[in-house]
């Protein structure tokens, strides 16, 4: 796409998104005109277009309107289709020779792909709200399959895949289309569209593929790869030699965003624009907990695009890239925003709170030589259906009062704060915990709990009982969490009646408890509208040690605060 009335001879740096999910939409009304048909998006190519911008939008191989199979999300060949329409991109007439990426979730990942491919021109991506790592982002994290978002996924990309809209689109626009948009020469007869969509039925079914892993090394599918050979960090090496400046998006709410934008801040020297904010999968709405729902984001829409055109500007026209590194993030509860050139950030101290009797949490360690809590898991718990994980499919970004939901759960909650606490980083929680059974899912809570008795969410670990191992290895990346390589090798049953450490990271947040309140964590065995029930059948009794010998507790990143 070009911008309407462009000059002859006019040569323009170009944008790509390669798309998962249509790269246009084919409608029963008359298209409108100087609009982009853009699939399920946003319209940021009319917000670029007049801007002085040519846009390259991809289908995906064995999507959309692109011929071949796919054999899998992120297979190694679709970086090489990308790479391969870039170079052409750069040979055509209207483009000036510089080139960027942008998208959300899979476009933004495929962005970063391109980044490493090496192609000449490619000077700045963007990605936004993206998963770096599948396995512990979202296929399965902690090693607990993500059963709705792999099934609701799945089951869209079987409907786009065969020509239909999703039912993850809105009703109105799964009303106005027809199917995916031909291109311009196959318009008159479908040829290509139709044996795009023969070839398509080849496609693997996600669902039914990641139903059968449990392990990083099992493989996906008939593909031979491996889950860890579809993720971002597969192409670390690429994106470290070639050092294309990023600007990174993510939120402290959606799925493990959060995460990927620091893993990309910690891990890569190259020149990067961090912002973690908290809203939801697509940006267009607030997250907090501490906001209204459906409140607009912060920064509004309006100006997301504006900082994107900015960056663009930099990089693709000036020739003046980003210097250095820098990472804006919000913190909830005081709803502000903050900057910092390095992270952790560096007045970081770790405070340890204790489980302790009559479900306390405190800052005192356990003196008791024998101590327990017992919790019979409750498959009925759930954190709801506008979580950070149901976001990623189009669902609102929601946690309502938890006061209820915390019944069927174990927890813990501190007395009122006498003055505020800062919590910048990565929760980490051990527990020391007996099961009667030799597999679970743990999944733990940290949340804030107001004067009024109002529980908020804040954040979340989770952990299946075989993985519980922690590696020898450093990750491929680097990150604040626990690593669990979640390997066959390095899996083992929970000994019945025996005790066990589970190290549980926390997503990482950024978080004000105000004086006053209090913080609560919260332990619970299911998430029953979101992730596989484990073990399948039976129900775990859960002993829960928090005696002086095996302190079950969380640790803080507390950041110093200069009191007004």
């Amino acid at each position: 796409m070009l911008p309407a009335d462009l000059p002859p001879g006019t040569r323009l740096p170009a944008l790509m998104i390669m798309a998962r999910y249509w790269r246009s939409l084919e409608l029963r009304v008359p298209d409108r005109p100087g609009k982009a048909l853009i699939g399920p998006r946003e319209a940021t190519p009319d917000h670029f277009l007049p801007r002085g911008f040519a846009l390259v939008i991809v289908d995906a191989r064995g999507t959309g309107a692109s011929t071949g199979v796919c054999r899998s999300p992120f297979a190694p060949e679709e970086s090489v289709d990308y790479a391969e329409v870039a170079a052409w991109v750069r040979q055509q007439p209207w483009c000036n020779g510089s080139l960027g990426a942008y998208g959300i979730s899979y476009e933004g990942a495929t962005a970063l792909r391109l980044a490493a491919m090496g192609v000449q021109g490619v000077k700045g991506v963007i990605p936004q709200e993206i998963e770096y790592d599948v396995y512990a982002d979202i296929a399965l994290p902690g090693g607990i399959l993500n059963a709705a978002f792999i099934k609701a996924w799945s089951d869209s990309n079987n409907k786009l895949d065969a020509g239909k809209p999703s039912d993850l689109f809105p009703l109105m626009a799964r009303l106005l289309t027809k199917g995916v948009r031909p291109v311009d020469a196959d318009r008159p007869t479908r040829t290509m569209l139709n044996q795009a969509l023969a070839e398509h039925r080849k496609n693997t079914d996600v669902f039914a593929a990641l139903s059968a892993i449990t392990y990083r090394d099992d493989r996906f599918g008939s593909s031979g790869l491996t889950l860890d050979d579809m993720s971002v960090f597969a192409h670390n090496d690429g994106l470290r030699k070639h050092e294309v400046p990023i600007f990174a998006w993510g939120s402290w709410l959606d799925g493990a965003s959060a995460e990927s934008v620091l893993r990309l801040f910690q891990t890569f020297s190259q020149p990067q624009i961090a912002v973690i904010g908290a809203w939801k999968h697509e940006m267009t709405a607030h997250g907090s907990p501490f906001q209204k729902p459906g409140a607009k984001p912060d920064p509004l829409q309006a100006q997301q695009w504006a900082a994107m055109t900015t960056f663009f500007q930099h990089t693709l026209v000036d020739n003046k890239p980003p210097v250095g590194k820098v990472l804006h993030y919000y913190t909830l509860g005081e709803e502000t925003w903050k900057q910092t050139d390095t992270f952790p950030l560096p007045d970081t101290q770790w405070q340890t709170w204790y489980f302790g009797a009559n479900q306390s949490l405190s800052t005192a360690a356990p003196t008791e030589a024998h101590a327990t809590d017992r919790y019979t898991v409750d498959f009925t718990a759930t954190t709801g259906l506008t979580n950070r994980w149901h976001t990623q499919f189009a669902r609102p970004l929601v946690y309502r009062d938890r006061a209820k939901q915390d019944r069927r759960l174990l927890t813990y909650t501190s007395a009122p704060l006498t003055q505020d606490l800062e919590v910048t980083g990565y929760p980490i929680v051990t527990l020391h915990v007996t099961s009667t059974e030799d597999d679970g899912a743990f999944f733990v809570y940290l949340e804030d709990i107001d004067p009024q008795g109002v529980v908020r969410y804040i954040t979340e670990g989770q952990l299946r009982g075989i993985h519980r191992r922690l590696a020898d290895t450093s990750p491929p990346y680097v990150t604040g969490m626990p690593y669990h390589t979640c390997r066959r090798a390095d899996a083992a049953p929970l000994p019945r009646g025996e005790q066990v450490e589970l190290v549980i990271g926390l997503q990482p947040t950024s978080v004000l408890f105000r004086r006053g309140h209090r913080i609560r964590v919260a332990i619970a065995g299911a998430d029953k509208d979101t992730f596989a029930r484990i073990p399948a059948r039976a129900t775990p009794t859960l002993q829960v040690a928090r005696s002086s010998v095996a302190p079950s507790r969380i640790v803080l990143p507390v950041v110093s605060r200069t009191e007004a």
